[in-house]
């Protein structure tokens, strides 16, 4: 039986932080989001990119900086961002770091 939710007690437990590199696990995926958790090691970056549709960076833990636009910015937990579509971006870990992305589908 399929369940019309989808329940994670403690959203940061199954994130992995990796002694080196970047680990990523979708947590949900339907028609209207998609949730990915990262696990950054000290140090690692994601690269400026874009994304094809909205998307929302909330950091769990650690500290990073978020470069949006070409505007840099420093990131701790909690820190939350929303981003258009298509908006260059990158995050460099500072720390380990986790956060969650969700990927805004139309």
């Amino acid at each position: 039986m399929t369940l019309p939710y989808k329940l994670l007690e403690n959203i940061a437990d199954p994130v992995a932080i990796p002694g080196e590199g970047i680990l990523s696990r979708t947590v949900y995926d339907d028609d209207q989001v998609r949730a990915v958790l990262f696990g950054f090691a000290p140090g690692e970056e994601l690269s400026e990119h874009t994304a094809s549709m909205p998307a929302i960076i909330h950091i769990l833990h650690g500290e990073a900086k978020l470069t949006l636009d070409g505007e840099a910015h420093e990131a701790g937990a909690g820190a939350w961002v929303h981003m258009a579509a298509n908006l260059p971006h990158s995050v460099h870990a500072k720390t380990p770091v986790a956060l969650l992305l969700y990927l805004l589908k139309s």
